[in-house]
């Protein structure tokens, strides 16, 4: 199982502190993730400053989470901060906004996620699957990290899998030992994680364990 340590922050202070932890566990050039809240589309604002995060160059290869009602705001800024892997969520496109964003990420060398919330339907995707082969399911409401799975997302996964068979799919929110099993046997390829990992006594045995599902 592929596993993305989360940063979901409300400032600086507190990325400075997530990526110390990672030092513990993560090797240099895997991947890390961080959650760009706008308060708009969810119910707070997250620390989003990709300058900063240009000027730290972490030896992290970035996946962001556009968590916003305009990614098409977001794309530039985190492209230029060396972002490699950008999610946005199919309820906040339009076909011209997706079309450019998709042109956007393709120049930088990128690749574009497609998310979805916990409550649009799985046919809500169908448009899509011929768009990307990477797909995100987000397991909690959008927001916060430390909320708690929802099963209902299961028959999500299990949909991607059946209709596009050779596409990557993660899985966030809610994600421990226990949940990661169900969304591998689902189908997912990949979990994103803050809390099971950052919270934990042994940050280096959770985020191995995980691994190793």
């Amino acid at each position: 199982m592929q596993v993305l340590p989360v940063i979901n922050c409300l400032d600086f202070n507190c990325v400075e502190s997530e990526l110390e932890k990672f030092k513990s566990f993560l090797k240099e050039g895997e991947w890390v993730k961080i959650d760009i809240a706008d308060g708009k589309f969810t119910f707070h604002k997250t620390w989003d400053d990709p300058e900063i995060w240009k000027k730290l160059q972490p030896n992290y290869k970035l996946e962001v989470h556009l968590m916003v009602e305009e990614p098409e705001k977001f794309i530039g800024p985190w492209l230029g901060a060396g972002a490699k892997k950008l999610i946005v969520h199919i309820e906040t496109l339009k076909p011209e906004t997706l079309e450019n964003i998709l042109t956007a990420a393709k120049s930088a060398g990128a690749e574009i996620v497609l998310a979805s919330n916990p409550d649009t339907p799985p046919e809500k995707l169908r448009p899509y699957l011929n768009v990307t082969d990477y797909f995100q399911v987000l397991a909690v409401n959008p927001g916060l990290a430390g909320q708690k799975f929802l099963p209902t997302v299961l028959e999500k996964i299990k949909f991607l899998r059946r209709e596009a068979p050779s596409a990557k799919i993660e899985v966030d929110g809610g994600i421990n030992l226990e949940t990661a099993k169900l969304v591998k046997n689902a189908g997912a390829d990949a979990v994103a994680v803050a809390s099971y990992i950052l919270d934990n006594g042994d940050q280096k045995k959770a985020y191995e364990e995980l691994v190793e599902i």
